[in-house]
């Protein structure tokens, strides 16, 4: 530096070590830094020695330099965290030359540092024993972060706006503890949205007196999404798309219909979900509310008879099945009789990687089994369709694709407050016992306890968290008989349970009347939840006739996965979901899936397979996956082989096949057969 005095904005004082340090600013930036003594004199308090810092090195200057300093500034400020003594000492040295200094708030930190930081009630962040500024806060985060792992990039800025926001750098740290600070946690809140839908009165429905009975007992008006359903047609035999919120009475859209056309003589309801868990459940539901009125029977697999020892009926009123389950009837060439309603739940399967196009397959196929004995069999007129979803990004285009009258109904009753909140999976249960005993302690204007629902990823940790818990709670999965399902439930509608705790994967079938859901992981077995997954879990929360608002927690474990096969993180997955719209329903065919659906299609339609593959919603490249079955001689013409028929009835893809008949040329052990496909899975 030049012995020529610098022009000054600032020079800002601040006691260090016995000494003090002096720091000169100009348009925001530090000139230099030094270090000063004050001697004591006759006439009182004098600059002594003054040293400038070059790096690790100090060069001595003349005292008298100082003064000129301090005369070229425009303002000299002193940092209140200089002991009251010390800027007594300060201002009287300051006084002999007629020069005046304030004494300001600055941040510890920076001072120390050599850095002229001053703060305000709008920028101190408060620090435990003293306030600092926002970017030694944002420091001090980022110290305490790199020892809970690598949070995403995302998770990082919402925790250092919560820092600027809140100005506590403590309680920001906390939530990384797992403490729970609900206007810290809270992520945000989706506002309560009513429709204005004129109820239909049940009574003027004129169904079969069967079902009409039935119903009057239950309610005197329909809920708004069945009111819409059959102002757009459901009773008149109308294909309809069905999208509304979860717990808003879509199901009820799809039974009125099948069951009015069995007891009519219509033909048959097959009601199909995606998991065994619901159609089980589903069946069991069937069976208590419309077993006095039609006989229903489930199709789960390839088995003729389940695990109870039940047949399965195919000449039954209603069959409730999976979609694999009724394929599979299909494929084998079933006479599942005349099929008056077909209720596809949860339709936004048709977007999932490999249950996707086996369900556009399914849809196609079973069409095409409807249409073809309409025109073989007098007075049967075909089938009616209904699909249902709770979350769709298109819905129209899905609609227009289904060739069925889109129902939409996109009320939200309550409120709903989204919480997120840092975890790790010991610290997990802590959180979620907190949340329980809050939400039961508390009660509604209704005069209902607040209940919570937790969804995990496997039936063992459901068990774990439940006996962790220390209020009233129950595990609830489809590992359960169905008494024991049941009494839960009976239960929880009793308000007998603080919680229950679910897995993930029987997420679309539980129908508790909760006002808390609390996210324990993310993910559904060894996958991460999709958007739609997550919306319709969280849905849950919140009754319009129990409670004033619904609450929903995700408890996120940084940098936390629960399969190598996971590409992303529990934090980075947090805030995709919470951000993400909802993704559109679109079923993508690579070669494998064209070949296998094609398969299906000459199976069960022959020459008319290309009609089938035309009809499907996503688009199958139908002559290339002709070519490459008969490269693989899975069929003849348009007749399936022996070796096809094996492969299209258990399902499988060309790849696995040909590792299967590998191994049987080779005479390998089927177990060694079967865990050479499981590995292949897993690298897939």
């Amino acid at each position: 530096m030049s012995k020529q005095v610098p022009q000054v904005d600032v020079l800002f004082l601040h006691a260090s070590g016995g000494d003090y340090l002096a720091v000169v600013d100009r348009d925001g930036e530090r000139v230099f830094q030094a270090k000063l003594e004050l001697q004591e004199t006759n006439a009182g308090p004098r600059p002594g020695r003054f040293r400038v810092k070059r790096g690790t090195s100090e060069e001595p200057r003349d005292p008298d330099q100082f003064v000129e300093i301090a005369r070229r500034a425009d303002r000299i400020r002193i940092s209140q965290q200089t002991r009251p003594d010390d800027r007594e000492e300060l201002r009287e040295m300051l006084d002999a030359y007629q020069l005046d200094a304030k004494t300001v708030r600055t941040c510890r930190f920076c001072a120390s540092s050599g850095r002229y930081s001053p703060i305000t009630s709008e920028t101190a962040v408060d620090a435990g024993d003293e306030h600092i500024c926002p970017d030694c806060a944002k420091e001090e985060l980022e110290r305490e972060l790199s020892f809970r792992g690598d949070l995403t990039s995302e998770a990082r800025d919402r925790l250092e706006d919560l820092l600027l926001e809140v100005q506590d750098l403590e309680r920001i740290t906390n939530l990384l503890k797992g403490r729970l600070d609900p206007d810290l946690t809270k992520f945000d809140e989706i506002s309560a949205n009513v429709e204005d839908v004129e109820d239909v009165p049940v009574d003027s429905l004129d169904l079969h007196p069967g079902i009409q009975n039935l119903l009057e007992d239950r309610f005197d008006d329909l809920l708004p999404v069945q009111s819409l359903a059959v102002e757009n047609g459901l009773l008149d035999g109308q294909d309809q798309l069905v999208v509304s919120a979860t717990a808003t009475g879509k199901t009820l859209v799809g039974e009125m219909a099948g069951i009015d056309r069995v007891l009519n003589g219509q033909g048959k309801m097959l009601f199909l979900v995606p998991l065994v868990a619901l159609a089980n459940q589903k069946h069991e539901d069937f069976e208590e509310e419309y077993g006095d009125l039609v006989d229903v029977t489930i199709r789960v697999g390839a088995s003729r008879v389940r695990d109870d020892g039940h047949a399965f009926d195919p000449s039954a009123d209603v069959i409730v099945g999976t979609y694999e389950g009724v394929d599979h009837a299909l494929r084998t060439g079933r006479d599942l009789g005349d099929v008056g309603t077909v209720v596809i739940d949860e339709v936004h399967t048709l977007k999932e990687g490999e249950r996707g196009h086996r369900l556009d397959g399914l849809i196609a196929r079973l069409k095409h089994y409807c249409e073809t004995r309409a025109r073989r069999r007098e007075g049967y007129g075909g089938a009616q369709w209904v699909y249902l979803s709770a979350t769709v990004g298109n819905p129209a285009s899905l609609a227009k694709s289904l060739e069925a009258n889109l129902v939409e109904f996109e009320e939200r009753p309550v409120p709903l407050e989204r919480h997120v909140t840092f975890a790790d999976g010991d610290e997990k249960v802590d959180i979620e016992n907190k949340l329980v005993r809050r939400e039961f302690d508390s009660e509604s204007s209704q005069g209902y306890r607040g209940q919570t629902i937790i969804f995990t990823n496997s039936r063992r940790r459901c068990h774990e968290i439940s006996r962790r818990l220390e209020y009233s709670s129950a595990p609830y999965h489809a590992g359960l008989d169905y008494g024991r399902r049941k009494k839960v439930e009976r239960m929880f509608g009793d308000q007998d349970l603080a919680a229950v705790v679910t897995t993930a994967a029987l997420a679309a079938g539980v129908d508790f009347p909760a006002s808390q859901v609390v996210f324990d992981t993310l993910a559904m077995g060894i996958e991460w939840l999709s958007v739609q997954e997550f919306h319709q879990m969280l849905g849950r929360a919140g009754r319009p006739d129990y409670h004033d608002r619904g609450k929903v927690y995700v408890l996120v474990e940084p940098d936390a996965a629960y399969h190598n096969s996971m590409e992303m993180s529990e934090d980075e997955v947090a805030f995709k979901l919470l951000k993400g719209e909802m993704e559109d329903v679109r079923t993508l065919y690579d070669e494998s899936a064209a070949v296998e659906e094609t398969l299906a299609n000459v199976t069960v339609a022959g020459s008319e397979a290309k009609r089938l593959n035309d009809r499907m919603i996503g688009e199958v490249p139908t002559k290339h996956a002709l070519g490459k079955l008969l490269e693989y001689e899975f069929i003849d013409g348009l007749d399936p082989t022996d070796l096809g028929r094996v492969v299209t009835t258990h399902f499988l893809a060309p790849d696995e096949a040909f590792e299967i008949l590998d191994g049987i040329r080779k005479d390998r052990h089927p177990y060694d057969v079967v865990a050479e496909l499981e590995l292949h899975g897993e690298e897939d």
